[in-house]
């Protein structure tokens, strides 16, 4: 009896709370988007699960593009489609210019930021003209390309002996030591993968340990109370990755400046440039803002490209007769046995369709990084308030059935003939994101992502290890700061 009575005024008083929780949001909402009723104190941080971006996609599916989450003290705004993401990253971009700063980013050193979470102010407008100026402008992605077709040649020889010794390759971490040293030989002219460099493999791991802290839900994100003790330990082991590599990026800095006081020294790469900068005082900009710079830039551009290349060859291997197509334009526009160049990507529409559907499913950043609300803004018809965390949910739109014809099948001749880039300005595809934010790296991740992948297709066939059969690869994500193969891809090359 008495247990029944319990329960009955258990669901007495959950139905009163639950009454009394609609209401409260209802009277202090004021029109914010529809979303889940949140828990006490938790809020909606149940229903984020294990992969976010799916869930949030579901939700999407029940209380429409643009939704409301509490999740434990921060309003949190959720947008699943391009109309909506148009809104936000274009007509009012001002209002939602600057970024929620995840707690274990605030470890980068007493707030400096480089380009990614700095609020747009001088400083980041700056950096900002010197990266679209300076860095990522074609005449000089041009002028470093020989530094990136030696690292393809360096893949090509480890491809080279996996086939013919008969060795499966952990193409994703194949393609990360190849990004890691297209990318540092474009800043520095060295490379940060050699397993026979201490500072390299220090490098390296200083990269993986950002990238996975970064990745880990923190509950000082939810409950801004709790960041004075940092109960997982996410900021403290942060803020040693942080502080090692401004360590190492400093030691590579004064190093350079060493060698520039030779009078027959000549300018040569990324660095150079950043250093004539500050020397000639065109624009504003340190050391410590280099510094912060190019570990934005390492910490992102590694991993994303990295894992985007895993996933195209996943596809492609998945997909038999996609990869027969790929192989077949490289043969015919480039010639068998020869090598790919940056310049011949322009006559292989294929290959960019390839690459352009990966993004499409299979986004580096699912959820971009998050913006905020910096004044209270309607937006289809909703109240967005000031302060809220804006996330956009670009896994979401690429799956979305309302844009594309069966959004979970992997279909390159769904872009070609279609007028949709991955620049920021078709809303469909956004996994640079757009507007003021768009990722100033994308023209070197694109050169990078076609070469790597255009090399690995034309000059090898592909099988998976232990002879498993394409269809029954696990296709299944896991999410972190970027979108990582659930299964991390192991493939045998062989002879074509």
């Amino acid at each position: 009896m008495e247990m029944t009575l319990s329960c009955l005024l258990f669901l007495l008083f959950t139905c009163i709370w639950v009454t009394a929780l609609r209401y409260l949001r209802k009277a202090n909402s004021k029109n914010l988007p529809p979303g889940p009723t949140p828990f006490p104190i938790i809020g909606n941080l149940l229903e984020l699960g294990a992969n976010p971006h799916s869930s949030l996609a579901n939700l999407a599916k029940k209380h429409g593009p643009i939704m409301t989450l509490q999740l434990g003290q921060v309003t949190t705004i959720v947008i699943s489609s391009s109309t909506v993401a148009k809104e936000i990253l274009k007509n009012h971009d001002l209002s939602f210019c600057n970024r929620t700063i995840p707690d274990a980013i605030q470890a980068e050193q007493h707030g400096e930021f480089g380009l990614a979470w700095l609020p747009v102010s001088a400083a980041w407008r700056s950096l900002r003209k010197i990266s679209n100026s300076h860095i990522f402008t074609p005449q000089k992605l041009d002028a470093n390309e020989y530094l990136r077709r030696a690292k393809i040649q360096q893949l090509l020889a480890h491809v080279q002996e996996c086939c013919d010794t008969g060795r499966a390759i952990d193409v994703g971490q194949a393609a990360f030591n190849t990004a890691l040293n297209l990318l540092s030989n474009t800043v520095f002219s060295i490379d940060l993968a050699d397993p026979s460099s201490k500072f390299a493999r220090e490098f390296k791991k200083l990269v993986w340990g950002i990238m996975e802290e970064a990745g880990k839900p923190n509950l000082n994100d939810y409950f801004p109370i709790l960041r004075k003790i940092d109960p997982q330990g996410i900021r403290r082991r942060m803020g040693v990755h942080f502080g090692e590599m401004l360590k190492m990026l400093d030691r590579l800095i004064v190093e350079r400046l060493k060698q520039r006081q030779h009078h027959d020294y000549e300018s040569k790469d990324m660095l150079d440039t950043l250093l004539n900068i500050t020397e000639d005082k065109s624009e504003e900009i340190d050391r410590d803002q280099i510094k912060h710079l190019l570990l934005d830039l390492f910490a992102a551009g590694t991993d994303t490209t990295s894992s985007t290349l895993e996933w195209a060859m996943a596809e492609l291997i998945h997909n038999p007769e996609t990869l027969s197509k790929a192989r077949l334009e490289l043969e015919q526009v480039i010639g068998k046995g020869n090598q790919i160049e940056e310049s011949d990507v322009s006559r292989l529409p294929y290959l960019q369709a390839v690459v352009k559907e990966t993004l499409r499913l299979h986004s580096p950043i699912p959820l971009l990084l998050p913006r905020k609300s910096s004044s209270d803004v309607e937006i289809c018809g909703y109240r967005i308030p000031d302060g809220a965390q804006v996330l956009v949910n670009v896994w979401a739109i690429g799956r979305d059935g309302s844009t594309w014809d069966n959004p979970n099948s992997f279909v390159p001749e769904r872009f070609l003939g279609l007028d949709v880039d991955i620049k920021g300005r078709n809303f469909e595809v956004i996994p640079f994101g757009s507007g003021r934010r768009v990722c100033p790296g994308l023209p070197l991740a694109i050169r990078m992502l076609y070469l790597m992948l255009g090399t690995l297709v034309h000059s090898f066939g592909w099988k998976l290890e232990g002879g498993l059969k394409p269809e029954m690869m696990d296709m299944d994500d896991k999410f972190g700061i970027t979108l990582q193969r659930a299964q991390p891809l192991r493939a045998v090359p062989v002879a074509l």
